[in-house]
């Protein structure tokens, strides 16, 4: 059974107390590190937020980083109870974190395209992974199927990646209206994402999204996105 958070669970905010490597989830009781939690906070206007880069200031109350675990918070009024005040905003909050964690995304995307590296294009992407300059492919969750196919089939093929035992990353959670936003251009349907601390930042972000949606699925959420391109082996 599941069990509500005792006050005294809550922290007592990043800048008066010393954070620490683990938290317990006051959902499962389970005791994690803190990159597999999301921390929450009572905002000035009542509302349960999450605390994504757990900066904010006020008692904080952790929960395992996943939709589920979220929505079963909310749903078992877990927020009000810990927290001991009434607040609003709490029946949607496993979306509104979903929808935050897309925004950091998408911004962390035009940052990269700011630093010049990310190409967009069919024909740039295909280049970007002939040459060996693309770490990571984005498509467009709503791209056609048959060019989606053929640039995997491109990383797949390459030479850069016959040594190589990794898996590529293939980023599909995006719609073309947010890569059109993120890289500031129409019609967006393919990217590849080059080397740098931006796109390191991106693939970070897009890590905590996947795990966040399919934390719930252990098979699924051990992998980097909902969808890779296997590295073949020679």
């Amino acid at each position: 059974m599941l069990a509500f958070a005792d006050p005294a669970d809550l922290d007592k905010g990043p800048r008066t107390a010393r954070s620490g490597t683990e938290r317990m989830c006051a959902v499962s009781r389970d005791v994690r590190p803190i990159e597999e939690l999301i921390r929450f906070v009572v905002a000035p206007t009542g509302e349960v937020i999450p605390d994504l880069k757990r900066k904010l200031p006020g008692r904080g109350l952790w929960v395992t980083a996943s939709r589920r675990a979220v929505a079963e918070a909310a749903r078992r009024n877990l927020f009000a109870k810990g927290f001991k005040r009434e607040l609003r905003g709490a029946a949607t909050l496993a979306d509104d974190t979903d929808a935050l964690l897309v925004r950091g995304v998408i911004e962390a995307l035009a940052m990269a395209a700011k630093a010049r590296q990310v190409v967009s294009g069919f024909s740039k992407v295909e280049a970007a992974l002939n040459q060996g300059e693309a770490v990571a492919l984005v498509h467009a969750l709503d791209g056609a199927a048959d060019g989606i196919r053929k640039l995997d089939a491109v990383a797949r093929q390459n030479d850069r990646f016959t040594t190589e035992s990794r898996e590529f990353p293939v980023v599909t959670f995006l719609t073309s209206a947010e890569l059109d936003l993120a890289l500031g251009r129409s019609n967006v349907i393919h990217a590849a994402l080059l080397g740098g601390a931006a796109g390191k930042t991106f693939l970070s972000r897009s890590q905590i999204l996947v795990k966040y949606r399919l934390a719930d699925d252990s098979t699924t959420a051990n992998n980097f996105t909902a969808k890779t391109v296997r590295a073949r082996t020679a």
